[in-house]
């Protein structure tokens, strides 16, 4: 008698985080539905009924890297410093994108030819834009900023991005010292701008 089809939550789990894992450590170039299924104990047609595809699997680890950079900033908490608490979810923003720069791709740059994200897909950046844009608000409430709260998130999320990416790619700095420093002066530069806007 055939052992029965066992595709349950904890299974799905178990794929998504060897998937995430894998991803991490062999890259884009070295990921395959196969791969991920052996390293998971499971199937490929397992896989397949789980995910529907090699693309669905990597629109859970898209969702996948939201639903924990969000975590990340979540931990940050509130003070009654709002432009520090804004500056607290860069540099968790930083450290994300530091231990995770795979996923950070599939999130940000679509490094898979077999995933485009769907405007459906991509609402799950909606819940980090909002947080962000709170937080922005946060700090137009306080004083602190000047602007348009939605407008100042998109300037500090693009400028979070390119300066992680120079990060990652070894161009931001030799020592921690200097690239600490250049992600000081940038968002102290911008962040004084919109001050005085």
């Amino acid at each position: 008698m055939p052992r029965p089809k066992q595709r349950t939550p904890e299974l799905r789990d178990q794929v998504l985080r060897t998937a995430v894992d894998m991803l991490s450590t062999d890259g884009v170039a070295a990921f395959t539905t196969r791969r991920v299924a052996e390293g998971a104990a499971t199937s490929v047609p397992a896989v397949y009924e789980l995910f529907g595809d090699k693309a669905g699997l990597v629109r859970e680890i898209f969702f996948e890297g939201f639903r924990t950079l969000r975590r990340r900033m979540d931990a940050v908490g509130d003070t009654d410093d709002p432009r520090a608490d804004l500056l607290g979810i860069v540099a968790a923003f930083r450290e994300f994108v530091r231990e995770n720069p795979v996923l950070t791709e599939v999130m940000f740059a679509r490094p898979f030819t077999d995933f485009d994200p769907r405007p459906e897909d991509l609402s799950a950046s909606g819940s980090l834009r909002e947080f962000i844009v709170s937080h922005v608000q946060r700090c137009i409430d306080a004083g602190t900023l000047r602007g348009d709260a939605v407008d100042i998130s998109h300037v500090l999320l693009a400028l979070a991005q390119g300066l992680a990416a120079q990060e990652t790619a070894g161009w931001l700095g030799r020592s921690a010292e200097s690239r600490d420093r250049r992600w000081r002066v940038a968002f102290a530069a911008v962040l004084d701008g919109f001050a005085g806007a």
